[in-house]
């Protein structure tokens, strides 16, 4: 055993004296030691339980006959970041999770590993660093948080988070009184879990459970589930079963697993953050897997699901529907059936038995809501390396749109030309110098586009960035547009008025400018001048790698 180099042979005394103080008993000095990478937090509602989650896992290895020792990574809620400078350390928080994983991993020279995510930048973290210490490992994620219910005159309506930025826009515009906005405050998340639509956090949750990292339920049991608590065991059980059977993460996480886990995405709806998390994850995993490839995969696969922000269901009645599982028995003919999964089964024998409940919720192939899948990869002049959207969260009468730049150089800026109503019907909005690099740290816009859609003006005016947008976010919002404004994309030189070509059925993004013109700007444009001269955003935007490369650390 691996960990064998802290517990056996004389030369060890010392060590084994400093595991005895941890409570270790010399009969389990033979026993295997699992490491349970567990994100807790009290500033994040998504992790506020999971000590509770971690006791279980803890029960389940112990069963198992393993010595179970659980350590920390930090966490950042996107919520509480969003529109201000916290934002700016979302993104780089990934990497800084696969190389604490890493550290604490290598440095106590454990076993095996439980992981225990729940929310957006935690997940991909920990994915990677299964993949780089390529330990035998499994992931529990803390559940789905449940519905708000806000009372109305006819019964309730069903909100969540993304409810309360969008009626940030509605009190904005004159549609909502403050009094109306407090009153869906209290009751919009009510409780603990990652936020209750296919957000980032729950589409990583899905798309772990996809990848074939985590059991049966990873991503749609609701937090407070006692099937959750039941699911954590089981996870502590099963990583023995890992371990014995020397399965790891880079058996499981290949070109196969990946193409389920992007088929799956497609046919939910997900977050357009879940391509630049299995860009990376792909990367440390050393799988080749171009972002061309990915809309030949969605013109194949069919939306059968719309969960907000797309539609009105969220997580807890997709698992009611029959949860991940049932969505890939009806992706049968798309998927990669031998793929392997924690469970010990392959895809095809995890589907098996399961089947659909909910036909509202979960539609068949023959009655998708669209026949290709719920995210498009973009190219053209103004994204030659590409840019992504939500196209299943798109208003159809702006799936094609044109229309005159109206251009800004932070979000900040946009934020306030919205909330002074100067933008109009039409325009395209841009937010540049918001990417890796340039912002540093690739926020999110989450308050520009819920503005938008708060006011009424997501299906008239569309919005393009060098950062990127949660998963909360609807409309003609395109994001991660590469090569970003500080690397001197094309991006970087649009003035107010160019106009802007948006086909997302053809897959195109352009800006009517000749190819003479555009390199005649890039010319005049000044060196970017950095926005943050110290601290780890300083040594981030120095190391950070293109979105269209998942914005990993360049090697």
């Amino acid at each position: 055993m691996k960990s064998d180099a802290i517990k056996k042979g004389i030369e060890r005394a010392g060590h084994r004296a400093l595991l005895s103080a941890l409570g270790c008993r010399p009969a389990e000095m033979d026993k295997p030691f699992i490491g349970i990478i567990n994100s807790f937090s009290e500033i994040v509602p998504g992790h506020m339980h999971l000590q509770e989650i971690a006791e279980a896992v803890k029960s389940g290895i112990r069963s198992g006959g393993g010595v179970p020792f659980e350590v920390n990574t930090i966490a950042v809620c996107d919520g509480i970041a969003m529109n201000h400078a916290g934002m700016k350390y979302s993104l780089p928080s990934r990497e800084l999770i696969a190389d604490s994983v890493e550290i604490v991993a290598e440095a106590h020279a454990f076993d095996a590993l439980v992981f225990i995510p729940n929310c957006d930048k935690i997940i991909p973290g920990m994915l990677m660093a299964a993949v780089r210490l390529n330990l035998p490992s499994i992931f529990i994620s803390g559940g789905p948080m449940l519905k708000g219910r806000l009372p109305n005159g006819d019964g309730f309506s069903e909100v969540d988070l993304s409810s309360v930025f969008e009626a940030v826009g509605k009190v904005a515009s004159g549609q909502m009184t403050e009094q109306e906005l407090a009153e869906l405050e209290s009751v919009a998340c009510p409780g603990c879990g990652s936020c209750a639509g296919m957000f980032t956090a729950n589409t990583m949750n899905c798309l772990t459970e996809a990848l074939g990292m985590g059991l049966p339920g990873n991503g749609t049991i609701p937090a407070v589930d006692a099937r959750r608590r039941q699911l954590a065991r089981q996870a502590g059980e099963q990583i023995m079963q890992l371990l014995a059977k020397n399965i790891r993460p880079r058996d499981i996480i290949n070109k196969d697993s990946l193409h389920n886990a992007f088929t799956v995405d497609m046919a939910l709806g997900g977050s357009t953050n879940s391509v630049l998390h299995l860009m990376a994850i792909a990367h440390e995993a050393k799988v080749p897997f171009p972002l061309k490839s990915l809309n030949k995969i969605s013109q194949s696969t069919p939306q059968l699901c719309k969960l907000r922000p797309a539609g009105d269901y969220h997580l807890e009645d997709l698992d009611r529907a029959g949860g991940i599982a049932a969505v890939m028995k009806e992706l049968k003919g798309l998927l990669k059936l031998e793929a392997q999964t924690v469970s010990g089964k392959s895809v095809a024998e995890v589907i098996a038995g399961r089947r659909v409940t909910d036909r509202d919720v979960i539609r068949s192939r023959a009655k998708s809501y669209s026949p290709t899948g719920g995210i498009t990869i973009l190219f053209g002049n103004l994204a030659p390396e590409g840019g992504v959207v939500k196209s299943a969260a798109v208003a159809p009468e702006m799936m094609v749109h044109q229309g005159p730049a109206k251009v800004f150089d932070s979000e900040e800026e946009a934020t306030k030309a919205i909330m002074g109503r100067r933008i109009k019907a039409g325009e395209v909005l841009v937010i540049r110098y918001e990417g890796p690099k340039g912002g540093p740290g690739m926020r999110e816009m989450l308050t520009p586009t819920s503005l938008l859609s708060g006011m009424g003006m997501d299906k008239g005016v569309a919005l393009i960035t060098d950062g990127r947008f949660s998963g909360a976010t609807r409309g003609a919002a395109i994001g991660h547009v590469s090569p970003e404004a500080a690397s001197r994309g094309t991006i970087a030189v649009l003035k107010d008025g160019d106009i802007i070509k948006i086909d997302i059925p053809n897959a195109k993004l352009e800006v009517e400018l000749s190819d003479k013109e555009i390199a005649a700007r890039l010319v005049k444009l000044a060196d970017f001048e950095p926005r943050v001269k110290t601290g780890y955003l300083k040594r981030y935007a120095e190391k950070v790698s293109s979105a269209s490369t998942g914005a990993v650390f360049r090697e």
